[in-house]
């Protein structure tokens, strides 16, 4: 027995007539009446008197009216009861600065469209503090680029990030490192502004450097990608970042020119790291759901440049 079988009964009932009915519920009349033949086999009985007036109910069929009208208001009410239902409760998400230049506003978006009733704590901050908050409990999830797998972690693998070598246009097009590709050999004398050694990005740069036997000339050490950013504004020297670290700036083709790295370690990867499972609550198993769903999007639109996606 169906709940549409029911419904199709007490519409019949109600209207009085198997072609009313019929109409009614957008159907063929011949479907309709084997949907209420199908019934009436199942219960072994006869529900409905056909007469030249239409159709009346039998007594057996004035009994099942009765209990199908009941058994219909409180399937209506359950479906009710699972709409209004929605999701509730708090997450934490800790984004590096590059990431959330570019993921941080689709995914307060996305919460917001699909769980407006979930508490979003988003914390911006470098790679390695973030880590160490996710070890201590302090967030739920964080996208990460040094995962550690020795610890206690659910980690997914999101992306990887080409790392390109970004200079201020002011510096001019004329450079010999304006455009394209250039390799690390190349930037013995580039002038860099870099992140200190305790961040993710700058361990990989140090790696990639000494696998080019190239020792990179520091201009500045700088923690804050915005003052960074605002030092390679102003010229003062270059940076190796990925793409994100402009990303949030709209005229950025006009304020700064990059070349892609194109030695083969200069990638960043990027993971989502969480709690375990058993200790994530119900509203941040449903963040991280959205988180990944909005990666998959900026990449594969486009909106996420030098980003690859990585299969787990």
């Amino acid at each position: 027995m169906e709940l549409r079988q029911l419904r199709y009964f007490v519409r019949i009932v109600e209207l009085g007539s198997m072609g009313r009915a019929a109409a009614d519920l957008d159907m063929v009349q011949s479907a309709l009446s084997q949907q209420i033949s199908r019934l009436e086999g199942e219960l072994c009985t006869r529900l409905l008197q056909r007469t030249s007036k239409g159709a009346v109910p039998t007594e057996a069929g004035l009994a099942f009216f009765r209990e199908a009208q009941l058994a219909l208001r409180h399937a209506d009410q359950a479906a009710r009861a699972a709409q209004q239902a929605r999701l509730t409760g708090s997450v934490s998400v800790g984004l590096a600065p590059t990431t959330a230049s570019v993921l941080g506003v689709p995914l307060m978006r996305a919460m917001h469209e699909r769980y407006p009733d979930v508490r979003l704590h988003m914390v911006g901050s470098l790679s390695g503090h973030l880590s160490n908050m996710l070890n201590a409990r302090q967030l739920d999830l964080a996208v990460l680029f040094d995962t550690q797998p020795g610890r206690r972690w659910s980690v997914l693998p999101l992306l990887e990030e080409r790392l390109f070598l970004i200079r201020s246009a002011c510096r001019g097009a004329t450079h010999p490192l304006a455009a394209g590709k250039v390799a690390l050999s190349q930037l013995g004398d580039e002038p860099l502004i870099l992140p200190t050694g305790p961040h993710g990005l700058r361990s990989r740069l140090d790696t990639a450097f000494a696998q080019a036997r190239v020792v990179p000339r520091l201009a500045m050490e700088i923690d804050s990608l915005a003052l960074l950013m605002d030092a390679v504004d102003m010229g003062l020297g270059s940076t190796i970042q990925p793409w994100a670290a402009v990303g949030r700036h709209a005229d950025a083709a006009q304020r700064f020119v990059l070349a892609e790295i194109e030695d083969e370690p200069a990638f960043r990867p990027a993971a989502l790291c969480s709690l375990s499972d058993d200790e994530l609550s119900p509203a941040a198993l449903a963040a991280r759901v959205v988180l990944g769903d909005c990666v998959r999007e900026l990449v594969q639109s486009g909106r996420w440049v030098g980003a690859a996606l990585v299969t787990p």
